[in-house]
């Protein structure tokens, strides 16, 4: 009697019935690890409300931590075009953040507010964040830390930092503040 197993990518495999394997045992592909996706994620949005990471599942997305009184600020309006332009394979997700400079010491209330006044923003937008340092939040973690993300170990140096993950919520790439949004780097992995 044959016994078979479900893999997680799409594949099965049959064993002989004396070997030990139980039928309902799951192998895991690596790039198919669910445990190193963004979608496990649910973050608080700055209305309060919860942006639920899985909803994005199929679409690429750009996490921006974001500051309303830092040079990289006017990045607001590119992220927005690029949000606009890609909206049909991409989504945009700000994560509002003090920790350089106290570039960002509004209220919640008070950065929604303002990007809305002055960019249009309508790309999500999560609750203020720690991105670095002594409370840091998970996604964050998640993110920065090759033990969680599977990928790579990455430093967040400066406000308006992007990261880049795939349809599978799996890390691409990270990049600087001084990378625009609407930059080839970001835009060619779009296509």
């Amino acid at each position: 009697m044959l016994k078979c197993l479900i893999i997680t990518a799409g594949l099965s495999a049959c064993m002989q019935n004396n070997e030990q394997t139980p039928i309902n045992e799951t192998i895991k592909s690596p790039t198919m690890d669910t445990t190193k996706s963004i979608h496990a994620f649910q973050i608080e949005a700055l209305d309060g409300s919860t942006i639920n990471l899985a909803d994005f599942k199929g679409k690429k997305i750009l996490v921006v931590n974001t500051a309303s009184e830092c040079g990289y600020t006017p990045q607001y309006k590119e992220l927005q075009k690029l949000y606009e332009a890609y909206s049909a394979k991409l989504v945009v997700i700000g994560f509002p953040s003090n920790d350089f400079g106290q570039q960002e010491p509004g209220s919640n209330a008070e950065i929604k507010s303002f990007c809305s006044k002055n960019y249009d923003v309508t790309f999500p937008l999560a609750a203020k964040s720690t991105v670095k340092g002594s409370g840091v939040s998970a996604v964050y973690q998640f993110l920065t830390q090759q033990s969680k993300n599977g990928v790579m170990d990455a430093e967040i140096n400066w406000n308006f930092n992007k990261f880049l993950l795939d349809e599978n919520g799996i890390l691409l790439q990270k990049f600087e503040s001084s990378v625009k949004p609407m930059s080839d780097e970001i835009v060619s992995l779009l296509q």
